[in-house]
């Protein structure tokens, strides 16, 4: 096979850069990381949210990141500019995965436990997003993301029935929201193990939302 035209290929050379960066990162001791062109943002990413989960978002610093991807330690900078527009970064995305969890929940019940789902399976997204002062509050992406979270879960209180959740809509949200979220971060926090136990978190929570939104007795 003929050897790659790196001259003529910018993708080729990209990569050889690539890998020189890796090996001078094993010189140093550094453990060397793959690393391909146009995956950088992801990669730093990925590392952030390994970071999180581990330790919280304090432990982050971009230089450790760009160690952990094998690249210089201003490559982040390019996609993120500083720690506080990587945070945004992840805010937003979890915004967005959370829009798409609620949109597949077929009533307000089932939109809670979808809720419940997203912040077992994305715990370091779900704790920065509810982080405020971490943030850039007037990020676009951000807000666009959650405005669109907000509506879907706007959506499914709408389902309910007036008799069901009273005569303020917005208080209704409110109350989904506020047990979803309570119950959230009670069970990431630990503070549930002895109460909900061996026992499947999604179906208690099932149980609790049994207790609200109910029609009233005639």
């Amino acid at each position: 096979m003929a050897p790659a035209n790196t001259d003529a290929d910018p993708n080729a050379k990209a990569g050889t850069a690539a890998g020189t960066t890796a090996s001078a990162s094993a010189k140093t001791g550094d453990t060397p990381r793959p690393y391909h062109h146009g995956d950088l943002r992801r990669a730093i990413l990925n590392a952030a949210l390994d970071v999180i989960s581990a330790d919280g978002p304090s432990a982050l610093s971009l230089r450790d990141l760009a160690r952990r991807a094998g690249v210089s330690h201003a490559a982040p900078a390019h996609h993120f500019k500083d720690r506080t527009g990587l945070l945004t970064a992840i805010a937003a995305e979890g915004y967005d995965l959370l829009a798409t969890t609620l949109a597949q929940a077929a009533d307000l019940k089932d939109a809670g436990v979808h809720y419940v789902r997203f912040a077992r399976e994305h715990p370091a997204h779900f704790q920065v997003m509810f982080t405020p002062e971490l943030l850039r509050a007037n990020d676009l992406e951000l807000t666009t993301a959650r405005t669109l979270a907000g509506e879907r879960l706007r959506t499914a209180v709408s389902g309910v029935p007036p008799e069901g959740r009273g005569t303020d809509p917005r208080l209704a949200g409110v109350a989904a929201w506020s047990l979803a979220h309570g119950f959230a971060t009670l069970l990431l926090s630990h503070n549930l193990d002895g109460p909900v136990g061996d026992q499947d978190p999604e179906e208690v929570f099932r149980t609790l939302t049994g207790m609200l939104f109910q029609p009233n007795s005639p």
